[in-house]
């Protein structure tokens, strides 16, 4: 038995404990710090991948690991049936932020949950308990991504990743992305809500068209439909703004929020405006853990801290160096995203015979985290804190993989 497989958990017949569905890792992580991660080994790597958005104050983040001891020792749990002093400071700075970019005045209200997928599952319960029988449809768009509960993949717009768990729940429907005739095509009686990103990042990193928002946001107010807008990996200055929906200036019926909440401790969000928010009655939806006291407390400081180094602008600054230096390199054709959520579109010389996932592998043995989120692109979402000399190195790590592709040999032996 390797040293890989010792470290990954693995007895001596080489049986590993953890199942299959994140495929094979390839490598174990053991402590970070701000933009660097360390493995087993301790070899060093840049993460500009963040967990996939996630961890937006970089790894260890003095500020929240100290919230989280503090609230370790003084109170980890209670019921939902009770609130917590961090569970009503989060949902008051949330509702404030969500508002800020919209001049929204009607006062918000906040359901905690564990996750994405989970915010996710409960905006669609919400939206269906307000809108009543009968306007139970979610149409959502082609290649979007909202999570893999029963529900939020029938609403996510992959239909490859449909069909080893139909049948699905019934219900929802998916239109092109940034085709307004698509949607408003699409829409019929049973239809109460539309379900979108701001900016699709599985997709290839994918902005929203101004004019498809606006336009949506009208559809909605023409239609009686409701407007979920998922801020999963958008939300929390990701974008450049508090939140993707706020470059629009439109109002959101419902917002889910998740990753970067908790900089890596699980929590997720639900915000919707009172008048919607009380549709929800004793008993209609509940999660034991969500918004428990150690995740509010991690969430409290990540507002906290995010709003006093003004995190939005150091996403707009940061995104456009990391932007320019991607767009130097030979081979880049194109650098799409918005603020520090990009993707880099890799010409055939580039990739020289490889996929994107293929680079982003040789990435990481040189010491950069990345994904390929297509087959021809690599996602880069860094920490927001993320320093302009950081930045250069990252961009120097994959240069220099994309100067050298694999030799024939090599390619070979990695099959």
């Amino acid at each position: 038995m390797n040293a890989h497989a010792e470290a990954m958990g693995a007895d001596p017949s080489g049986h590993c404990p953890i199942m299959p569905n994140y495929g094979r890792p390839v490598v174990t992580f053991a402590r970070g710090s701000g933009t660097e991660l360390f493995d087993s080994e301790g070899g060093r790597y840049l993460d500009f991948l963040c967990g996939l958005a996630v961890t937006s104050l970089g790894h260890s983040h003095p500020g929240v690991a100290a919230a989280l001891a503090e609230q370790a020792s003084t109170l980890l749990h209670v019921s939902n049936l009770f609130a917590t002093v961090p569970q009503i400071e989060v949902a008051t700075r949330l509702d404030a932020l969500i508002r800020s970019g919209t001049g929204e005045d009607e006062p918000g209200q906040v359901l905690f949950q564990n996750s994405g997928a989970e915010a996710n599952e409960a905006a669609i319960k919400l939206a269906r308990k307000y809108q009543g029988r009968g306007r139970h449809g979610v149409l959502s768009a082609f290649r979007s991504f909202h999570g893999r509960t029963l529900a939020t993949l029938a609403a996510t717009g992959q239909p490859e990743k449909h069909e080893p768990f139909q049948p699905l729940p019934e219900g929802f429907r998916h239109a092109a992305w940034n085709d307004l005739a698509a949607f408003e095509a699409a829409i019929d009686p049973s239809v109460g809500t539309i379900l979108l990103e701001p900016l699709q990042g599985e997709s290839g990193v994918n902005p929203a068209d101004a004019e498809f928002f606006v336009g949506i946001r009208r559809l909605c107010d023409e239609r009686g439909i409701l407007l979920i807008i998922d801020e999963v990996q958008t939300g929390l200055a990701r974008t450049g703004r508090w939140f993707g929906f706020h470059h629009h200036g439109i109002r959101a019926d419902i917002v889910t929020v998740a990753k970067a909440l908790g900089n890596g401790v699980p929590i997720g969000a639900v915000w919707a405006p009172t008048g919607i928010a009380s549709a929800f009655k004793p008993g209609d939806h509940g999660s034991t853990f969500g918004g428990q006291p150690l995740a509010a407390a991690a969430a409290r400081e990540v507002l906290r801290v995010m709003e006093e180094i003004d995190a939005p602008s150091l996403a707009v600054d940061r995104g456009a160096e990391l932007t320019e230096l991607l767009g130097a390199l030979p081979g880049v054709t194109e650098v799409r995203g918005l603020g520090l959520l990009l993707a880099a579109e890799l010409d055939g010389a580039a990739l020289a015979g490889r996929t994107a996932g293929e680079v982003a592998l040789a990435c990481l043995h040189a010491g950069l985290v990345v994904n390929g989120v297509t087959p021809t692109s690599l996602r880069f979402a860094p920490p927001l804190t993320v320093t302009s000399a950081e930045l250069a190195e990252g961009v120097e790590i994959l240069a220099g993989v994309l100067d050298n592709p694999p030799t024939t040999d090599e390619a070979e032996a990695g099959q």
